[in-house]
């Protein structure tokens, strides 16, 4: 019988985000992880991952220059499994109050300032409470801790995507999942064990969707 091969991971690479540590952490949990800075770059791969370290309006400028905008709006619509980190998460929505940047407008609704925060950014470790069960949190305990570093966060329209909350002053959405279509305001590739459990479980998603078998850990990035 020939070995599954492991499924591959796009994450893009439009000079926002932390890539080494999450195309490691990936790595770690069974990708192969393509680094894409364009459209070409997404050929053949399994999933996509919008990592997020900047601001909306930037990012969004960054994905029209490198030609990303249409593919990426193109593989959610056409229910490919996406998932978003922190500002990846954020540029879902259709509008930020960041810079009043218009995104990605995958999800109704629009990212807003974090309301009666005690310490702005939210930076450091933090709870995150389950809303409903969902594939992307098995074997992680309601109210595991993960860790945050933002002052924005989406306010979903539709509450039937909304899997979990975390409180910072007022409580604000931490999670989502619509569809093959994921975001976590977190960081969990550097949420130490439940990060890492989060990352798997969206590979065997991934895995799942693309009939590639479930993700074989120490793979590569190319």
């Amino acid at each position: 019988m020939a070995a599954q091969r492991s499924p591959v991971v796009a994450v893009l690479d439009y000079g926002a985000a932390n890539m080494v540590s999450i195309g490691q952490a990936l790595v770690t949990a069974g990708a192969r992880v393509v680094v894409a800075t364009d459209a070409a770059e997404l050929e053949g791969v399994d999933a996509i991952v919008v990592p997020g370290v900047g601001a909306a309006a930037p990012a969004m400028a960054h994905l029209r220059e490198r030609g990303l905008l249409q593919p990426v709006r193109d593989w959610v619509r056409a229910d490919r499994p996406c998932l978003g980190i922190c500002l990846g998460y954020q540029l879902f929505f259709e509008r930020s109050e960041e810079g009043d940047a218009e995104t990605l407008r995958l999800l109704a609704g629009q990212t807003v300032g974090l309301e009666d925060a005690p310490t702005l950014p939210h930076i450091g470790w933090n709870s995150v409470e389950l809303v409903r069960p969902h594939p992307l949190f098995d074997g992680i305990a309601d109210g595991s801790h993960f860790y945050f570093v933002h002052s924005f966060a989406p306010a979903p329209e539709d509450e039937e995507i909304v899997v979990a909350r975390t409180t910072h002053g007022r409580p604000f959405v931490s999670a989502v999942a619509s569809r093959s279509l994921y975001g976590v305001q977190f960081h969990p590739e550097k949420s130490a064990q439940a990060g890492r459990r989060l990352l798997a479980n969206f590979l065997r998603l991934v895995a799942a969707s693309a009939g590639v078998g479930a993700a074989v850990p120490g793979a590569e990035v190319a």
